[in-house]
């Protein structure tokens, strides 16, 4: 009778964890189909109104001059010896000094760090990489090159080939998953973490599936796992949609911070423009259920995690939840009247505050090598 009563709790349990999964893709699938039918009727309304330009969009040539300033560090490249891929990176900074590696977002690339890059490099040497499928790193065609292991194993590697063990890990927007997953996986490389506008990816899982609220200002990750659609959707009208992202009062930088120029503006199109670029940026997502949920969780560096009051795409109950995977120092800041671009829109208060937190505990002498 034992026995038949441990096989059937055993029966039971298996096909609680089958529906789970069955209903978690269910889910992703119908939202998906969802989201596909709303954006096929703004594409339809977008050929009503503007029949003769709606599939009309440039590829810039020529980078503006913003990309080429020299008081933002010099432009390097790393071809990865176990990967194969060649890495864009501009760093600044003596070389030798500790390790400040930044990880940028979507849809971003380096010059996302361009305010911070000027402000550190008096203390460190400071990097920051173009990830991979994105500006002028190489572009897997493969979504499965685009797994949370090879995007990890791709910042272990810049590391090693700068000639450090360890750094000051810096990460925005899927940057700032990436971060969190490299101090998963390897702590004691990682002096401090620094993370902007990313809860842990533990955090959001749990979060979404629960805040209906959240589920929805995340609808473009349900959205992007389609082929080429998107893309096509991003670049028609001339990447309105992509000008929109940056400059809108919505989602757009400087509601209250520093406005985005003309020019900086040029240097996303610029970058995000190329043949294969928005392909690169959209993989990412097109990734990331299939790598959910993690299997380690917590995160053994002091933390500082920056949040802004008025992220259109995260909600900011899930700052204060990421307490939970902590088993360090914790720092976290919320800025009013900030947007989700962070760095960019409120950069004196963002430099003033990593300043603030890379001065508590052992002091900057700790990020030496």
């Amino acid at each position: 009778m034992a026995r038949v009563l441990h096989n059937l709790l055993l029966f039971l349990i298996g096909l609680a964890q089958r529906t789970r999964v069955v209903g978690y893709w269910s889910l992703i699938y119908a939202y998906c189909a969802l989201c596909t039918v709303v954006a096929l009727l703004k594409l339809c309304w977008s050929i009503i109104l503007r029949p003769t330009t709606t599939f009309r969009w440039t590829i810039r040539e020529s980078p503006p001059a913003c990309l080429n300033d020299t008081s933002l560090g010099t432009h390097c490249y790393v071809r990865i010896k176990e990967s194969g891929l060649r890495f864009h990176y501009v760093a600044a900074g003596e070389r030798g000094k500790p390790l400040m590696l930044f990880l940028h977002g979507f849809p971003e690339f380096w010059f996302s760090w361009r305010y911070q890059l000027r402000e550190f490099k008096s203390e460190f040497r400071v990097v920051a990489i173009d990830m991979r499928g994105y500006g002028e790193s190489d572009l897997p065609l493969s979504t499965e090159s685009y797994s949370f292991e090879n995007l990890v194993t791709d910042v272990k590697d810049i590391v090693e080939y700068l000639g450090y063990n360890r750094c000051c890990l810096v990460g925005h927007d899927w940057g700032g998953t990436i971060a969190w997953l490299f101090a998963i996986h390897y702590p004691e490389m990682v002096t401090k973490l620094i993370v902007l506008n990313c809860p842990h990816p533990s955090v959001f899982t749990d979060y979404a599936l629960r805040h209906p609220s959240q589920l929805l200002k995340s609808s473009h990750y349900f959205f992007f796992q389609l082929p080429r659609f998107p893309e096509l959707m991003l670049s028609i009208n001339d990447f309105k949609a992509l000008k929109a992202l940056f400059t809108s009062r919505s989602t757009g930088i400087g509601s209250k911070g520093r406005w985005l120029t003309a020019e900086d503006l040029e240097a996303y199109l610029y970058a995000l423009s190329q043949p294969g670029a928005l392909t690169g940026a959209l993989n990412y997502y097109r990734n990331v259920f299939s790598s959910l949920p993690l299997s380690q969780n917590h995160v053994r560096s002091p933390v500082l995690l920056l949040w802004s009051e008025r992220d259109t795409f995260l909600e900011q109950e899930m700052a204060e939840a990421c307490r939970l995977y902590i088993r360090n120092h914790f720092r976290l800041n919320i800025i009013s009247g900030a947007s989700h671009w962070l760095q960019q829109d409120q950069p004196d208060i963002v430099n003033t505050l990593i300043w603030t937190f890379l001065k508590e505990g052992e002091g900057r002498k700790s990020y030496r090598n």
